[in-house]
């Protein structure tokens, strides 16, 4: 299939060279031109703007990292929507507010441009390896045309719903996650405070109930508070805010993804924003006293 791919960051990129490895047509664009180089050089075509990369596409992808983001490169003056034919299926693989993406589906329908909503779980890694869950809103029909696409960079793929609802889903996605991590890092500021030897713990402890992804994968950085890049704190407090936001418009209370949205914030103030986000483990080290 002929696709075009907007975004070649951290997520983006692999994403895209998953995409052309599996086959298809690429053309990327990035808002920093420098960043399409890499897949270029695999063979995708590159793309001036938006506009220029939606012409002649069946798909078309963004992959940015917030809501004003994805409104100026599917509806700005150099936008998808401009560029972009009847029956054209526009994915937004960003994580963005579920009513902007309502509204932005709604005026691409009236130029009969079709829109997916699919945000993606499963970091840097999952994007490397195409082994991302996907998580779509949208018609039915047009998830069965880009089924071949999204295989290409995922393992999991599913249907939750109309349009909005992937990101409605993406929401309680990084709610369960924020819980999930901040518990991990509680029972490894306990267990260091304590004196025990954590690698042990984590076995013995990841092998019941208590397991999950976050303790597999990232114990060990709350253990050696080290950080390395998996993804971005400042890009989960951005998600969790959107949860928080819609939680508010729905009428529903989330503590804890309140207790993260906070310390996540402190941290990005004292300059770890562009660590992964096992850094809220830093938190609780600071406030128990373990070096």
């Amino acid at each position: 299939m002929k696709v075009a791919f907007i975004g070649m960051g951290t997520m983006g990129e692999p994403m895209a060279l998953n995409i052309l490895n599996a086959g298809h047509d690429v053309t990327v664009h990035n808002r920093t031109r420098a960043r399409e180089e890499a897949v270029a050089a695999k063979g995708a075509r590159r793309a001036a703007s938006p506009k220029e990369a939606a012409a002649g596409a069946e798909i078309v992808i963004t992959c940015v990292s917030d809501t004003p983001d994805v409104e100026d490169l599917i509806l700005g003056e150099n936008g998808i929507i401009h560029g972009a034919g009847s029956g054209v299926i526009v994915i937004d693989m960003s994580t963005i507010s579920p009513t902007a993406t309502q509204r932005m589906a709604a005026e691409l329908g009236a130029k009969d441009i079709k829109m997916l909503d699919a945000p993606v779980s499963g970091g840097s890694e999952g994007a490397r390896k195409g082994t991302l869950s996907i998580m779509v809103g949208g018609a039915a029909e047009d998830l069965e045309k880009a089924i071949p696409v999204l295989e290409a960079m995922g393992k999991t793929i599913t249907h939750v719903g109309p349009i909005g609802a992937g990101q409605m889903t993406k929401a309680i996605n990084q709610i369960v996650v924020a819980g999930t991590y901040w518990s991990v890092a509680e029972g490894v500021a306990l267990g260091l405070k304590a004196g025990l030897d954590m690698q042990k713990v984590i076995q013995a402890v990841g092998g019941g109930a208590a397991g999950s992804w976050a303790m597999d994968n990232r114990s060990g950085n709350m253990i050696n508070n080290s950080y390395p890049l998996g993804f971005k704190v400042q890009l989960h407090r951005k998600d969790l805010t959107i949860a928080l936001n819609v939680a508010r418009e729905l009428g529903v209370t989330l503590p804890v993804t309140a207790l993260v949205e906070q310390a996540e914030t402190g941290l990005i103030a004292r300059g770890h924003g562009d660590e992964d986000m096992s850094v809220i483990a830093r938190s609780l080290r600071d406030a128990s006293g373990i070096e």
